[in-house]
């Protein structure tokens, strides 16, 4: 599997303090079956000196002691873009903190945790006419799009991809969040499952046994590891799998208990 959204380099964010912490983590992902990760610390106001050059130093530093350490994941260079920060990149800024680095064609945008969609719309247009393509990390958890899917909908309609985080679908955000997150991807409106991970226990990243917990093992492949790998080379995003039917009303219960 390839993780697109991973917050694995250490001292840099709200992810590992210490390259110990960047280590488990790493471990913790290998034994899950992910085989390479794309290390997107935050890019937002509140990590003011997270450049590209910061990034793929980092990258570059911990690629060499995964090496050391016989921990065999690969590492590519991105980041989480927030919005407020994007509109303050260039488009060369922007273009080096594609997934994948410069090469890239896609651009992990964070959705806010704000109650209105108002403005996205155009943001992201915005970012799209300047060249980039967008890919919408954890709509699951945004309360705007929970209160009004069309919003998001309109999005995946104009070519964006949508990142549904691995743990939502289990629950680790609650079951408000698990039953958006399993409405998007059962509906089609998410194209890819990444972990987000910040640590080996806190948010781990376990995306292939989330995603057989959730019932979704028959379609791990294309979520976790075609659509990924499409993103990350530019290519067009083969056609989904037919999705499982939603469990009924008595089965969730069932499940809950």
């Amino acid at each position: 599997m390839i993780d697109i959204h991973c917050h694995i380099l250490p001292g840099i964010d709200d992810g590992p303090d210490s390259e110990d912490e960047a280590f488990a983590l790493a471990r913790a992902a290998v034994d899950a079956g992910t085989l390479a990760i794309v290390a997107t610390p935050h890019v937002s106001w509140d990590y003011p000196a997270n450049t590209a050059a910061v990034i793929a130093d980092g990258v570059a530093r911990l690629t060499a002691a995964l090496a050391r350490e016989q921990i065999p994941l690969q590492l590519f260079t991105g980041a989480e873009v927030a919005m407020t920060r994007a509109t303050e990149l260039s488009d060369e800024e922007l273009g080096a903190l594609r997934l994948g680095g410069p090469n890239g064609t896609h651009l992990l945008v964070e959705c806010p945790l704000s109650p209105t969609a108002a403005g996205f719309e155009a943001v992201l247009g915005n970012l799209r006419a300047r060249g980039n393509e967008v890919v919408l990390a954890h709509p699951e958890r945004c309360p705007a799009f929970q209160r009004d899917p069309a919003a998001y909908e309109r999005l995946i309609a104009q070519g964006m991809l949508g990142q549904v985080t691995a743990g939502a679908l289990v629950g680790r955000f609650g079951r408000t969040v698990q039953e958006f997150a399993e409405q998007l991807v059962r509906g089609g409106l998410a194209q890819n499952v990444a972990s987000d991970a910040h640590s080996a226990a806190r948010r781990p990243p376990t995306i292939g046994p989330d995603l057989v917990t959730a019932g979704y093992g028959e379609q791990a492949v294309w979520l976790a590891h075609e659509v990924p790998h499409a993103i990350l080379t530019g290519s067009v995003v083969p056609p989904a799998p037919a999705m499982p039917p939603a469990p009924s009303r008595g089965l969730k219960r069932l499940f809950a208990r």
